[in-house]
């Protein structure tokens, strides 16, 4: 089915589906109408696990959020993992003033952080509607049921990546969930999506046309387990590259495939996959799962406009960018670190010029970056013309057929591609291999590199691949969990970047911030839970 979600919860059912301990409340109530029709559809419970990760709530851009204390604009799913995994990162820096956004920026959140809290509930938001629907609809359809266990395993992971020890429950509730350790969480979440998986969909993919686009299928669930296996040594303490490469593989042997071939009308391979119409333009051979955007039935400030508005100005134009982004949002935010910038110039400087140069410059088509007026130095995380601008994400289609909506954009955000699986085989080889690619690792890696048009190695170390994550996926939400695997985070490991730990040349911080505090809000609701160490 094609999930365009808005407004399709009841609102008993809503109200049913929150039984969880948050800043949403404890919301397990009787209905105020005892004539009130407490029938759940399945089908609406169904598309609301979805929708969780592509609008804020039942009522437009801006209102009824479903996470309280953090108002629509802000609490989407999407902004919230861009804040987390970016920001904190060497990839992104933003000039807002917004409460939260200069401790992202400087590393220097605490227990209150504002956004760090919205996510936190966004996703155990997420957990307490897949919760409800398999506790009133498991029968219904088998495939569906399947789906709602991986969307689960799927919140449940960012949980345990982001926080780490944390509250569970597969049921609804009011009563207070005991603390799960990180490495008991993992155990779940691994068997979670092997089980799972026996019921979903083949992995197969669709365009915007077509009934399963949007939805997680065996592919999918692969995705995650390859994504949980890469990073298992962070989580339990045991490394799985074996189970990594194994899953990533069969990612790679499905129909899934890296979405090559020309350039059309000016735009690449690579720009295809973050444009307007990335559902039907040929991208979606790619994308494993989407986060469905629709100018006119998905409006939403914190999804694929955030990503586009919050990185332009109205300098920003050329032929190609004739107006921006191609919305009428130009928010002047997020723009590159001097860092990423480099990773596409390791013997020299960017130019200073438009998009087009610079991608011709690197000899790599993912250098998407905006030079013109720029200083590529930042002595001022609030000032916007001091970095570079991103200009990866955009409303323009590429048959240049007008878009639905002048400000909310149609571009669907691929939450899970496939170039994840190649990048992740090429890591798990070479680690597998003292630190270098074997010769079939290579030659993954640089199937990803050959569809940007860079050059061809011959051999990739780790902090290669770390260079290649990051040129690949940069601004797509995954920086943060990338460089704790690398050792490259917290801790006195002397990896800086521009602001790191609110010192413009950079410095150390605490490992114990590799994971994030427990909100205090929680503790003090679920006194089951203890901080993590630091905090």
């Amino acid at each position: 089915m094609k999930l365009y979600i808005k407004s399709l919860l009841p609102a008993a059912a809503l109200a049913l589906s929150l039984g969880l301990s948050s800043c949403v409340g404890d919301l397990n109530v009787k209905p105020i109408d005892p004539k009130t029709n407490m029938t759940v559809n399945p089908d609406n419970l169904f598309n609301k696990c979805y929708a969780n990760m592509a609008v804020a709530g039942n009522g437009g851009a801006n209102g009824d959020s479903d996470v309280d204390g953090i108002d629509g604009g802000t609490s989407g799913f999407l902004r919230q993992l861009f804040n987390s995994q970016e920001l904190t990162s060497d990839e992104a820096i933003s000039a807002w003033g917004d409460e939260g956004v200069q401790p992202l920026n400087k590393n220097q959140w605490n227990s209150e952080h504002p956004f760090l809290r919205g996510f936190y509930y966004r996703l155990f938001f997420g957990v307490t509607v897949c919760n409800h629907y398999l506790e009133v609809a498991k029968n219904y359809d088998a495939t569906m049921t399947a789906e709602v266990r991986f969307l689960r395993a799927l919140y449940y992971y960012y949980l345990m990546d982001g926080w780490g020890n944390i509250g569970f429950r597969t049921t609804v509730g009011s009563d207070k969930p005991a603390q799960m350790s990180r490495a008991e969480l993992y155990k779940w979440i691994e068997s979670e999506l092997l089980d799972a998986e026996k019921n979903m969909a083949e992995a197969k993919p669709e365009k915007d046309t077509e009934e399963g686009y949007g939805r997680a299928d065996k592919a999918a669930a692969w995705l995650l387990l390859s994504r949980l296996y890469l990073n298992a040594e962070v989580y339990t303490g045991k490394p799985e590259w074996e189970n990594a490469k194994k899953y990533a593989k069969m990612v790679m042997d499905s129909p899934y495939k890296l979405h090559t071939g020309k350039a059309v009308n000016g735009w690449t391979a690579y720009q295809q996959l973050f444009m307007g119409d990335n559902g039907s333009n040929g991208a979606s051979d790619e994308a494993i799962l989407a986060l469905l955007q629709d100018g006119e039935k998905t409006t939403s400030y914190g999804t694929t406009l955030f990503l586009m508005a919050g990185a332009f100005n109205d300098d920003m134009n050329d032929g190609q960018f004739v107006s921006g982004n191609n919305t009428t949002g130009k928010w002047q935010g997020h723009r590159a670190r001097p860092e990423l910038v480099a990773k596409f110039f390791p013997e020299g400087e960017a130019p200073k010029d438009t998009t087009k140069a610079i991608q011709t410059a690197a000899g790599d088509d993912r250098a998407l970056f905006w030079g013109k007026k720029r200083s590529l130095k930042i002595s001022d995380p609030t000032k916007f013309v001091e970095g570079y601008g991103v200009t990866k994400f955009t409303n323009y289609r590429t048959d240049n057929a007008k878009t639905k909506n002048t400000l909310f954009p149609d571009a669907d955000f691929f939450l899970m591609r496939a170039a994840e699986a190649y990048l992740t085989f090429g890591e798990a080889d070479a680690r597998l291999n003292g630190g270098t690619t074997t010769a079939k690792g290579t030659e993954v890696i640089n199937q990803v590199r050959a569809r940007a048009g860079a050059s061809q190695l011959t051999s990739f170390s780790l902090n290669e691949i770390l260079d290649e994550w990051s040129r690949e996926f940069y601004f797509e939400g995954r920086r943060r969990t990338d460089l704790i695997r690398f050792d490259k985070f917290g801790g006195n490991n002397n990896y800086n970047w521009a602001w790191k730990s609110g010192v413009i040349t950079g410095a150390n911080f605490s490992k114990d911030m590799n994971l994030f505090p427990l909100p205090n809000t929680e503790l003090n609701t679920n006194k089951n839970l203890k901080q993590n160490p630091g905090y």
